[in-house]
């Protein structure tokens, strides 16, 4: 089973440069997007369930900001939206899709753009700490997937030296990211690839893509009981509807 993350950066305006063409032709068993920036009445929802898709959509209160989605090949049991906070719920930063032996989240964590967000991104992220560690008792089997707005190792970034001091790449986020994985997490693209310049997303700016210079924002963290499933990994850079691209994971499950 395919599962793939996107941050559409805007899903109308994706539409707009071949999204569902390409999502047609690649036919994930499920996608996770982050950044919809559309109320689901704004969404054509009926293309993607012409190509065999159950929808499920979770806009922030704010218009044109935000939001998640799952699409899924399969119907799930049960279908939680947020994580029970208004205050990081009204953001629409996380959307959940129970199945009877695995659950997938679609999870866009904010960026820490001034120190106001910073601030916010913190605390949103104790805040998820909490909720995953009592998530995996009732679902040891948890694929988080999503925009994670962090890089973990200097690997994963194209410039580490000169980045140290920018959100994003914080010795505080990135720490957070090895308590992430010491709580029973697993990166299921590092699991399997170790190669340097792997990047999920790119600034608009100094022509950054063309020239590679990226960050790997983007992650399908997985639970360790799901470790041994781990059968493929990808970062689909080639796909152009975002400053993100595509990541996927296969699990045999």
């Amino acid at each position: 089973m395919e599962i793939v993350s996107y941050n559409v950066n805007g899903i109308r305006a994706a539409l707009k440069k071949g999204f569902l063409e390409w999502l047609a032709s690649h036919n994930p068993s499920i996608i996770c997007i982050q950044e919809t920036k559309a109320q689901e009445s704004q969404i054509d929802t009926p293309l993607f369930e012409e190509l065999g898709y159950h929808c499920y959509w979770f806009s922030a209160e704010k218009k044109g900001y935000s939001g998640v989605g799952i699409l899924t090949k399969e119907k799930p049991e049960n279908i939680e939206y947020g994580i029970g906070m208004e205050k990081f719920d009204k953001e629409g930063r996380n959307l959940r899709a129970d199945f009877k032996n695995f659950s997938v989240m679609s999870m866009y964590l904010p960026s820490g753009t001034n120190t106001d967000r910073l601030e916010y991104k913190f605390e949103y992220m104790d805040t998820l700490h909490t909720y995953l560690s009592d998530l995996k008792k009732t679902f040891p089997n948890l694929i988080v997937c999503g925009d994670y707005n962090i890089c973990h190792q200097a690997i994963d970034i194209h410039d580490p030296v000169r980045n140290v001091t920018v959100s994003g790449f914080l010795p505080e986020e990135r720490a957070w990211l090895d308590t992430f994985v010491e709580n029973g997490f697993v990166d299921s693209f590092r699991y399997l690839n170790k190669s340097p310049h792997q990047y999920s997303w790119w600034s608009y700016r100094a022509n950054a893509r063309n020239n590679n210079k990226g960050w790997r924002l983007d992650y399908a963290m997985v639970t360790m009981p799901l470790k041994q499933n781990i059968e493929n990994v990808d970062i689909l850079n080639e796909i152009k509807h975002s400053d993100h691209c595509p990541i996927s994971v296969t699990l045999k499950l």
